[in-house]
């Protein structure tokens, strides 16, 4: 069973417990009613980031080190406390500050003004009370990482949880594949069988390529193909990508390298591509870019082997009324 988090709260600290225990019970109540206000609201959801404030518990900085973890005694933290430090509105854990109106109910100041001032539960005006109880009881919350099930143990504070959780070494990835908004998401082993599986992508092993890239009507560089190759070599996953899109007013192609982990191990490694035609050469060397990088990123800082389209037309050779060219190169590990 997943560890679920805990909670510690000090006796000589009866506020705390008072208002927590008052809040989950009153909380669960009228969640359960269901209101049309939140359904509209979360129609639109928006994440916030939590805001800075010098109320905020001063956790350090141990992102990804599950030695940092406390050991003191502590209670399960049930779903009614997670339930309880929940904005009604966009559904999202609150940081400082918390508000509420005059009635306690509580909202996050991402969505204060979101709601125009009005509780969105009971419709009274929202002012600028600070629930410096929640506040208190998730200084006090200490819960697993997300990402538990991918393989963190770690156990942080509440306040320090999001920011860890957005550099966990084991949260996943997203899927490579341009060319169609696909939301499949997990780890290296998984992704590449989603590659092979569902969207066809060739595979291949070794740390060279050759490959021809032939395109009946170039003139149609905004729907052209995205083409995606697989490389397996030194026990790692490489992505390669050639493409067509607009650069400016000029139509070009680019073709670059994506890393499948994480940046700091790209950076063990370089490529090389070069294409030509006619006894003419382009060549480009750099270092992979991680998939934690989107596609679109990369392409868009330029980050790769860039060839107008005149140019790609010149080194195809014939009538200029087709696009066939072979790009080529290798992938190496630095010393």
């Amino acid at each position: 069973m997943p560890y679920i988090g805990r909670l510690v709260l000090k006796n000589s600290d009866p506020h705390s417990w008072a208002y927590f225990a008052s809040r989950v019970s009153h909380r669960n109540t009228w969640m359960a009613s269901g209101n049309p206000f939140f359904d509209e609201m979360r129609s639109k959801p928006e994440v916030i980031d939590p805001p800075q404030s010098e109320d905020m518990l001063d956790v350090g900085e141990h992102v990804n080190d599950p030695a940092a973890i406390s050991l003191k005694p502590n209670l399960t933290v049930s779903s009614s406390v997670r339930e309880l430090l929940e904005c009604p509105v966009c559904l999202n854990a609150m940081y400082p500050p918390i508000h509420q109106c005059s009635n306690g109910h509580t909202l996050c100041s991402g969505c204060k003004p979101r709601v125009h001032n009005r509780c969105p539960t009971c419709r009274h005006e929202l002012g600028n009370i600070r629930c410096l109880a929640l506040e208190k009881v998730a200084a006090s919350l200490e819960l697993p990482c997300k990402y538990q099930s991918f393989g963190c143990l770690g156990i942080y504070p509440y306040y320090s949880k999001l920011k860890h959780e957005s550099q966990c070494v084991y949260r996943p990835y997203n899927c490579p594949y341009a060319g169609s908004e696909c939301t499949v998401i997990g780890d290296i082993p998984y992704l590449v069988a989603h590659l092979k599986d569902d969207h066809k992508v060739d595979m291949h092993n070794g740390s060279t390529f050759n490959h021809r890239y032939v395109k009946s009507n170039p003139q149609e560089v905004e729907n052209a193909t995205w083409m995606l190759t697989v490389f397996s070599c030194f026990g790692q996953y490489f992505c390669l990508h050639f493409e067509a899109f607009q650069l400016g007013m000029a139509p070009v192609y680019i073709a670059f390298l994506r890393f499948m982990g994480d940046d700091n191990e790209a950076k063990n490694y370089s490529y090389s591509l070069e294409v030509g035609g006619n006894g003419r050469k382009m060549t480009w060397q750099g270092v992979p870019r991680s998939v934690r990088d989107s596609h679109r990123k990369v392409r868009d800082s330029f980050d790769g082997l860039i060839i107008q389209r005149n140019m790609a037309l010149f080194f195809s050779g014939g009538d200029r009324k087709e696009l066939k060219l072979r790009v080529t190169g290798r992938i190496w590990k630095e010393q």
